[in-house]
């Protein structure tokens, strides 16, 4: 069996996708009536990693996982004991592309290097999938392009080879099905390094409209952040920005090709598939 965490998210979501009414699949969810898209074969349980007896029920007999955590603390500690204790076999834990970076030491990264520490040191078999930004992030975009249209974003020159979730889950599908992924760090990129500028146009191009791009300042992006995150995660989002201006975000991997044999997907290619979300009244 293999069990899925995160499925109400960006990842997570698309890997409960990917796996399909075939395969033996548990999802764990804090809040069930939230999984969207699984396979009605799927067993969703409910359950939270500070509760440790929810984790045991969750992972018996279950000999894969995937791992997401996004909350600082000992969440990873806890699920890294638990699926020892069940007998897990594989766990494939979704990191960040940022770990590589040894000039990236926000919070967020930090953590991620320590979890990965925990995962490789568990004597668990263990694969770690490092992605760039989601391609996904610009859906933030989407009321002020239907509304305004326009995008307000920090950076709008500087460049990300950011990734489309859909391949990140592919790979982590693979991962979780196929044998030849065990020790194996997936660094996870599109096909080429995008600024906000970049992507604005091509959002109007897809759109056939004129989009306007406006430079958020750093006081003006603290601030929108903080309508959705802790200060600290705030303030660690923009130390990860800072390292985007100084180029550090802008190589390009071929692992999506490398696993699953085929390029990965362009922005166009996602705007094309989510230009809905974007479309006003």
């Amino acid at each position: 069996m293999i069990l899925v965490t995160g499925a109400t998210g960006t990842i997570g979501r698309e890997v409960v996708r990917c796996l399909g009414p075939e395969r033996d699949v548990r999802i764990l969810a804090r809040d069930p009536a939230r999984v969207v898209g699984a396979s009605p074969c799927a067993d969703v349980v409910a359950g939270d990693y500070a509760d440790e007896a929810s984790l045991a029920r969750a992972l018996a007999g279950v000999s894969r996982a995937f791992l997401v955590t996004n909350r600082i603390g000992d969440d990873d500690e806890r699920f890294v004991r638990a699926a020892r204790a069940a007998g897990v076999r594989h766990v494939v834990k979704l990191s960040a592309a940022a770990v590589n970076d040894a000039g990236a030491q926000d919070l967020i990264t930090r953590q991620q290097r320590a979890t990965e520490g925990l995962l490789r040191a568990s004597g668990l078999a263990w694969t770690l999938l490092r992605p760039r930004s989601f391609m996904s992030n610009t859906l933030a975009w989407a009321p002020s392009v239907r509304e305004e249209r326009v995008v307000r974003a920090l950076n709008g020159t500087s460049r990300n080879a950011c990734v489309d979730p859909r391949d990140v889950a592919e790979v982590a599908v693979r991962a979780l099905t196929q044998e030849g992924h065990t020790g194996c760090a997936y660094t996870l990129t599109g096909p080429e390094p995008l600024s906000a500028r970049d992507q604005t146009r091509e959002l109007g191009r897809q759109l056939g409209i004129e989009l306007a791009f406006e430079e958020l300042g750093l006081d003006a992006a603290r601030a929108l952040l903080g309508r959705r995150y802790p200060p600290t995660v705030v303030e660690a989002l923009l130390e990860s920005a800072r390292r985007q201006e100084e180029n550090a975000k802008s190589a390009v991997a071929p692992t999506v090709l490398e696993v699953t044999g085929r390029p990965a997907r362009s922005y166009a290619d996602w705007v094309a598939d989510h230009l809905s979300a974007f479309r006003g009244p």
